[in-house]
């Protein structure tokens, strides 16, 4: 009995310091993650409103990838166009994170001559068209309807992917908005265009391992860009990165899980084999003395 007893002492003084250990890991992981997040820095107060709208955006939009207005998450963006042309806006998209595309269309009730159909279309850095979880990316706007609305939920940004494969990856995203369908008579009337983006960051419990070379921004591929003068008549699409800079794909809290996982299994290692090896002795010879 009292081997018994000294070895279920000696397993408790283990088990206690190992979680000490395990305790120990997941308060260093979660600090250095609450660091990493406090170190990134806090948007402006003077870029939103006094009354907690979204913040303000442009008030115009591009006609084509090359001259796509750069909107940043979490912006309204406006536009004044005329029924007909194709409005571009491009924002930039991180890993982990799940945009979501909102757009609002303006349509003049009076002079109409039938329905009109409008779409949104969202495109990678490659200029892929990408598919939406959920949403409405194509709608019909009644002959006395006042406005339509559309979404496209995209799938989730991933660090790296296959060559073969059209998953989202970092970097920048064009949206496009433009009429499809609609009477020959009602091209050119005047129309309002609203856009916002927002993303939810998933973490790890979306993530992947590997992670491209730089993300797929407009002049990723050249070795030194020329600037751009401000006056040219088609400016390129900003390359401008979320807040904080480009993830690295690397770092997520999933290695925090990871470390306290391996903790708690080599925990339940040792602790079951101290448990059951007994005194090492066969049963049928005399204690010692």
């Amino acid at each position: 009995m009292r081997n018994v007893r000294d070895m279920t002492a000696r397993a408790a003084r283990a088990a206690g310091l190992l979680a000490s250990a395990a305790a120990l890991a997941f308060a260093g992981g979660v600090a250095g993650a609450g660091a990493a997040v406090a170190d990134s820095p806090s948007p402006s107060p003077s870029a939103s409103t006094g009354d907690g709208d979204a913040a303000k955006g442009p008030t115009e939009a591009g006609t084509s990838f090359r001259t796509a207005t750069p909107i940043a998450l979490d912006q309204r963006a406006t536009a004044s166009a005329s029924t007909g042309d194709y409005l571009y806006w491009v924002l930039p998209a991180d890993v982990g994170q799940q945009v979501t595309v909102d757009a609002k269309v303006t349509v003049p009730q009076s002079a109409r001559h039938g329905t009109a159909t409008w779409q949104l279309d969202v495109y990678d850095g490659l200029r892929r068209r990408q598919a939406c979880r959920y949403g409405a990316t194509t709608r019909t706007a009644a002959q006395d309807a006042g406005s339509v609305e559309l979404s496209c939920a995209l799938r989730t940004v991933r660090g790296w992917a296959e060559q073969w494969s059209n998953d989202p990856l970092p970097g920048n995203y064009y949206v496009r908005l433009t009429v499809v369908d609609l009477p020959q008579e009602d091209l050119g009337q005047p129309v309002q265009a609203e856009v916002k983006a927002s993303a939810t960051d998933v973490g790890g419990a979306r993530a992947v391992d590997g992670r491209l070379s730089a993300p797929l921004v407009a002049g990723a591929g050249t070795a030194s860009p020329e600037p751009q003068p401000s006056s040219s008549a088609e400016q390129p699409a900003a390359d401008g990165a979320p807040d904080g800079g480009w993830s690295s794909g690397r770092w997520s809290d999933r290695w925090v899980w990871t470390a306290v996982g391996g903790v708690l299994a080599a925990l339940a290692g040792i602790g079951g084999y101290r448990m059951t090896r007994g005194s090492g002795r066969p049963a049928q010879l005399p204690p010692r003395v």
